[in-house]
């Protein structure tokens, strides 16, 4: 414990933002790290728990105790060690992850946990500054070869194990750039692209080999990966949206979130528009956005219509209102359900909770309306809590653009899915358990979104860690890697 009275001296501080009107001109971050000092202070909060239940928040199981009092006594280079050694990616989870280590800090109990996500993204971003972070050749090759088929964060996570463990992996995405949803579906305000890139690197020079725009199942077969390689990983993401099943859903102007998101950091990247795209070129620009789902994804809908420009933006929840403040002694240290206000949110957005859209409205094939009613729940015959219309309380919302951002319900089941001949589970995913991550056909494995449906970052950097030992285990018998 670095400094035994420090929760009890030092106020929890983190990171500031720039104002709202400065930070809606740019696509780039605009987060402040915390003067070193400052940084200091916040890990000096740590009280080195007995039982640290931040360990258990965190799913990759970083050693939070031990980073915190590292970065209060200024051994940087001995915490990023320590934090690598959990997670291949902290510049990642240390911008995107929701931080479920924080609610799970015993701190949080008074709503003042430890600054974890700031102190774990500075960290690494002091390493990169530093030179520290270099790649880590296997000092020997096994001659084995092993495919992981999608980029994001699972794939890579699993690859970069796998590569440094003396396995031959070659990562295969079907998209021109290398992330996932990483690169194409978190917003560049969100993360930045340059640190996909810089990873990309690292890992080419540990040996890994990425080859882009080769989709399995079209380009090249299951059957010919099984031919070339050892084992054949299953890392894609879990990319079917969920629709909205309602009259006027077909007209023009409503659009899944991903294919809103996908195109705008296209255009951060500098690719000219993709006249022949389905969809058209999607923009907020002067017009009343609807945002439907109140989760992250709608939330960066949220932040990239209002840096569009848009008219109005509006945020539609099917659920109630949550709590500002949830019940500590019922919820703590799981995760708990409350109202959680984005920096996008902050940027400018109308929230409206317990509401169904009914009916889409428009003229001439385009949409102008959305027909919505309000819900509230009741107990059923049986007891269940159930939700149900509220009489008379129908609305008209006016809507030029409608993003849907409900979620999504499982992997694609595609000529993919189709030629490794697995099983899906009753939710849709690809059936493995997270003991092997074996799926029902020889020689391939699954893991991340693709294996547990939607989730986190951090939970697909921790399915593919332990994939890529479940993997090295099964082609030597025995496996160093951790999990």
């Amino acid at each position: 414990m670095g400094k035994p009275t420090g929760f009890l001296e030092i106020e929890r501080q983190d990171r500031g933002y720039d104002k709202p009107e400065e930070r809606l001109k740019t696509w780039k971050e605009f987060v402040h790290p915390l003067p070193a000092d400052a940084l200091n202070k916040q890990a000096s909060r740590c009280m080195n728990c007995g039982i640290p239940f931040c360990h258990n928040g965190c799913p990759v199981n970083n050693q939070i105790p031990d980073f915190n009092d590292l970065v209060y006594r200024e051994q940087w280079k001995t915490a990023l060690e320590n934090l690598q050694s959990t997670n291949n990616f902290p510049e990642f989870t240390g911008r995107v992850c929701p931080a479920p280590c924080e609610a799970a800090c015993t701190l949080n109990i008074i709503d003042t946990p430890v600054t974890i996500k700031t102190i774990e993204c500075q960290i690494v971003d002091k390493g990169w500054e530093e030179g520290w972070i270099a790649p880590q050749m296997s000092p020997r090759g096994t001659g084995k070869r092993v495919a992981v088929v999608g980029s994001g964060p699972a794939g890579l996570a699993c690859a970069q194990q796998l590569a440094r463990a003396g396995h031959a992996a070659t990562v295969f995405e079907k998209n021109d750039r290398i992330g996932g949803l990483l690169r194409y579906g978190i917003p560049d305000f969100k993360m930045e692209k340059h640190l996909i890139d810089r990873r990309v690197a690292q890992m080419e020079a540990e040996g890994v080999i990425f080859r882009t725009g080769m989709e399995i199942g079209v380009n090249v077969s299951v059957q010919r990966l099984l031919d070339d390689y050892d084992v054949l990983v299953m890392a894609g993401g879990a990319e079917t949206p969920r629709d909205l099943v309602v009259p006027g859903r077909e007209l023009d102007g409503v659009h899944f979130a991903m294919d809103f998101l996908v195109q705008q950091n296209k255009r951060n990247a500098g690719d000219a528009e993709d006249k022949a795209a389905p969809q058209g070129t999607l923009s907020a620009k002067d017009k009343h956005v609807v945002v439907i789902g109140g989760g992250d994804t709608g939330s960066d809908c949220v932040g990239t219509s209002n840096r569009h420009g848009a008219a109005s933006v509006t945020q539609l929840e099917l659920m109630p209102q949550p709590p500002v403040r949830e019940n500590k002694s019922m919820t703590w240290p799981d995760w708990p359900l409350k109202l959680r206000t984005s920096s996008s949110h902050e940027e400018g957005c109308e929230r409206d909770f317990a509401v169904a859209t009914k009916r889409a409205i428009g003229k001439d094939g385009k949409i102008e309306a959305l027909e919505c009613v309000r819900l509230e729940w009741v107990a059923g015959p049986d007891g269940r809590q159930t939700m149900q219309e509220v009489a008379g309380s129908e609305f008209t919302l006016k809507a030029d653009l409608v993003l849907l951002a409900m979620g999504f319900t499982g992997p694609r089941q595609n000529a993919f899915t189709e030629q490794a001949g697995v099983e899906f589970d009753p939710r849709g995913a690809v059936q493995a358990n997270t003991n092997d991550y074996k799926t029902s056909t020889p020689n391939i494995f699954a893991c991340g979104d693709m294996r547990r449906g939607q989730s986190l970052v951090v939970w697909a950097i921790r399915e593919g860690r332990q994939c890529a030992q479940a993997v090295d285990a099964y082609l030597m018998g025995t496996s160093k890697l951790p999990r």
